[in-house]
């Protein structure tokens, strides 16, 4: 496991300083620092200092029974504003520069980029807690090599299969997908591929893509995405010939009419025993009567399938007046089992902390998707990656509507590298 090291500082320090400085974020009031000594760093030593913490309305309970011991043990405040989750990350952005926005906000990794370059987030220092989390979460919040947030959640798709079809056993390569389906009587349709109607889904297939040795961007030994295009070695092209093979030209697997109702339905009518889909379309398949069984992403290559894996976490302002002791709230406080616990039970991701997550998975389908996750990799945090969906997204209906794979591919690597060195 790697390490992650922000601020560095001890609980200690934390209050020490946070009983000087007073105040929640954008306060205007300052002190200087007072020494304290290992009797005072107790129960009120931040006394009248108070963090405020952005939340969706889902996981604000959570966050204010984390909070309450929090305030029993430093005499500080925390104060949980809720707001609507899309509203979060624009707010942050227009409010920390003005010192009127919270300590800490909830948000997605992907947000990471535009926060960094934007100078509004600041890092965190886990210390010995960074070991007991999930490392695709803490590689989620890493931008060259610095965390910047505690992770909390994650999420992946994976493979779900209809039990009564094609029994509970998972296929490990395509080729065992495409064998179960047609023993079963599926010769026409073995597999759903969701590619959002015309428009192209390529985040749903970035797991078969990965199997070829294909990734968007390459990733440094800490876990930070690079600037650098992964998509023009042979791995890029093997993917490409892949989804033209199956297509309209080929097998005629995958076609561009697959939306996420139209896609479901077909699922949950029985149409087809496998579809790769995320967590929230679970309910709609039960409700169906339909009994899944959930499992990692076959290869279709000769790597391990890796999917996106989109992960949630508390930032912390680069703005706080209150750095340290916002740190040592989530170190402290948020990073314990019983807060990512209260946090899942409020709104049911995989949680980052992997005791908690081996804890929930003892639910089949939750073991599934987290299986699908500890292979996965996080969807880059990086700007750049702005500059890729326009070309990534359609190439995908190019080649499944017959397009020359030798042609269409380099031009949409071409376009994207072009595009990031606008």
């Amino acid at each position: 496991m790697r390490k992650y090291l922000g601020l560095g500082v001890s609980l200690l320090a934390s209050v020490a300083l946070v009983a000087a400085c007073g105040g929640g974020s954008g306060s205007d009031e300052t002190s200087e620092p007072t020494a304290q000594t290992n009797e005072d760093a107790g129960s009120g030593a931040a006394a009248g200092a108070e963090l405020v913490v952005w939340s969706d309305a889902e996981r604000a309970e959570a966050i204010e029974n984390a909070a309450a011991q929090f305030e029993e043990d430093t005499g500080a405040t925390v104060t949980v504003v809720q707001k609507n989750f899309e509203d979060l990350r624009a707010d942050f952005l227009a409010q920390v520069p003005t010192g009127e926005g919270p300590d800490l906000t909830v948000g997605a990794h992907d947000w990471l980029g535009e926060f960094v370059e934007s100078g509004v987030v600041n890092t965190v220092d886990l210390g010995e807690r960074a070991a007991d989390f999930e490392e695709v979460t803490l590689d989620a919040f890493t931008y060259d090599g610095q965390l910047y947030a505690l992770p909390y959640a994650q999420e992946a798709v994976a493979l779900i299969q209809n039990t009564e079809l094609v029994g509970e056993e998972t296929p490990a390569t395509w080729d065992e997908l495409v064998q179960m389906a047609e023993d079963a009587g599926f010769e026409d349709r073995p597999f759903i591929l969701y590619t959002n109607g015309s428009e192209g889904d390529m985040y749903t297939s970035y797991g078969f893509q990965t199997s070829f040795g294909a990734p968007i961007f390459e990733q440094a030994d800490d876990g930070s995405y690079t600037t650098e295009v992964g998509l023009s070695d042979e791995g890029g092209q093997e993917f490409a010939q892949w989804l033209y093979d199956n297509g309209s030209a080929g097998t005629g697997y995958f076609t561009d009419t697959i939306d996420y109702d139209i896609g479901n339905e077909l699922f949950a009518d029985g149409e087809s025993p496998f579809i790769v889909q995320g967590p929230w379309t679970i309910p709609t398949y039960t409700d169906a009567g339909i009994d899944v069984a959930v499992g990692p992403i076959p290869a279709a290559g000769d790597e391990t399938a890796a999917p996106f894996v989109g992960v949630q976490g508390f930032y912390l302002s680069a703005q706080s007046d209150n750095a340290l002791l916002a740190n040592e709230f989530l170190t402290g406080y948020m990073a314990t089992d019983e807060a990512q616990q209260a946090l899942y039970d409020a709104d049911p991701r995989i949680p980052a902390l992997t005791a908690v997550a081996e804890s929930v998975a003892d639910d089949p389908i939750q073991a599934g998707f987290l299986a699908s996750a500890q292979n996965g990799v996080p969807m880059p945090n990086i700007p750049e990656m702005g500059a890729v969906w326009d070309f990534w997204n359609p190439v995908q209906i190019a080649l499944i509507n017959g397009e020359d794979p030798e042609t269409v591919w380099p031009e949409m690597v071409s376009n994207i590298e072009s595009a990031i060195a606008e």
